[in-house]
């Protein structure tokens, strides 16, 4: 058995101080293989920095995974080309720095692959994610390179999230959204065996507007106001999923994770 938690998009300081905190004890808790968080906003919101990614590995974070804002800070552009562990999308454009997956080997050997794709819907334009995708796995298959695979799906729309679970159902171990902040309440394992779930939601404050501080976010949508937005500074939740697969990779269980701030726990 290979068990596996993911942590959805850490937002801000507070809820990246609150992460490095807790890997070491939720590594011990639940008795972990692997961690994944993604950390596209964990620098005030936008970006993320070499300071912090050294931080996540040196508490316990095995792989690293972005999304859009994997830019937002120029200093990530080297590191990221040194640090195959932090991920880009795979599918962005040919010659991006940094890599789209990576397949880590923990001291007990086992192996994890983890793919990191952003979708096409709604958000910037990047190469065709189900090709990118499909590719991944084509070049990556569980068993033969992987005792367990994990795809981060970042993006907006929930049916193309949901196509790219079905289209790569038996193939990886998991796929999980990110991107919208907001915890889905559709975990499950797929008919062919990998789990799912639309979107991990993010680690931050939840009294606010997808991290953002509420007052700010609502002034913009209602004309108000044209503030610049800043991380909303109330109690952190931390969000994840929580995934064990079988000796073939795929999985046996799966269940939503929250801890601590305004959702109820889980």
């Amino acid at each position: 058995m290979t068990r596996v938690l993911f942590l959805g998009d850490i937002v801000g300081r507070a809820a990246r101080n609150e992460v490095i905190e807790q890997l070491p004890l939720l590594r011990d808790r639940f008795e972990l293989d692997f961690i994944v968080v993604n950390c596209e906003n964990a620098a005030g919101g936008f970006g993320v920095t070499p300071k912090i990614c050294d931080s996540l590995f040196a508490a316990g974070a095995d792989v690293l995974t972005t999304g859009n804002h994997v830019w937002d800070k120029a200093e990530i552009i080297p590191y990221i080309e040194s640090q195959p562990r932090l991920l880009r999308p795979l599918n962005m454009a040919e010659a991006t720095p940094g890599k789209g997956y990576v397949t880590h080997r923990n001291a007990a050997g086992k192996r994890l692959t983890v793919i990191n794709v952003m979708t096409n819907l709604f958000m910037a334009a990047n190469d065709p994610v189900f090709a990118a995708l499909d590719g991944a796995l084509v070049r990556n298959k569980l068993g033969r390179d992987a005792d367990f695979i994990l795809v981060d799906a970042h993006g907006e729309a929930t049916s193309e999230k949901m196509a790219l679970g079905h289209m790569v159902d038996g193939r990886a171990s998991m796929l999980v959204g990110t991107h919208t902040h907001v915890p889905t309440a559709d975990h499950r394992i797929l008919a062919g065996g990998t789990a799912y779930q639309t979107d991990a939601g993010m680690c931050g404050d939840y009294d606010s507007v997808i991290g953002m501080d509420k007052v700010a976010a609502t002034d913009r949508f209602t004309g108000r106001g044209n503030s610049r937005l800043s991380v909303a500074l109330g109690a952190v939740t931390i969000c994840g999923l929580l995934v064990e697969a079988n000796d073939s990779g795929l999985a046996v269980s799966v269940r939503p994770f929250r801890s601590g701030g305004g959702l109820d726990p889980a």
